[in-house]
């Protein structure tokens, strides 16, 4: 069962009724409980992501949010985006990812299964909340240059002779 199954089963368990619709300008729309994905996305990470975001919607926002030149309005459009970026690319699994080697950008992508583009945004919207890096138990997630560091507990275990 491929992720974006389990968000469909998520969004039953919510009451949320989820369609894939053609003709849609955009990717994805929310609203009294329904969902509507553009059938045409490119890909089915893509329909994840968007899935994910209008999840969020479900959880942060509030009323008509179309016009996107009101502030208040992008704050709840962030809010959405916001709670999707922790949904699908925990930092917990950065830290996974770090331990499994995994090298570059794609590789990650592939790893958390979101597409490039997500993970770049959610990586910088983990900056803008974080600033550089952010610790997480005994590792240091770096944003720039994107990173895992390690830390380790340094005992003292030399015993002294007299």
């Amino acid at each position: 069962m491929h992720l974006y199954d389990a968000l469909l089963m998520e969004c039953d368990t919510l009451e949320i009724e989820v369609y894939e619709k053609e003709r849609m300008e955009n990717k994805g729309l929310y609203g009294d409980n329904v969902i509507w994905i553009n059938k045409w996305l490119p890909s089915i990470l893509e329909k994840y992501c968007i899935l994910a975001e209008e999840i969020g919607h479900h959880y942060t926002t509030a009323g008509d949010i179309f016009d996107l030149t009101s502030i208040e309005n992008r704050k709840q459009e962030l809010r959405a985006r916001a709670w999707a970026y922790e949904k699908l690319v925990p930092l917990t699994k950065l830290v996974q990812a770090h331990k499994l080697h995994i090298a570059n950008r794609y590789e990650l992508a592939d790893f958390l299964n979101v597409t490039e583009d997500f993970l770049d945004d959610a990586l910088d919207w983990y900056k803008s909340k974080y600033g550089l890096y952010v610790p997480i138990d005994n590792f240091t997630i770096c944003f720039e240059p994107l990173g895992v560091i390690e830390m380790f507990d340094w005992i003292e275990t030399t015993t002294y002779k007299s």
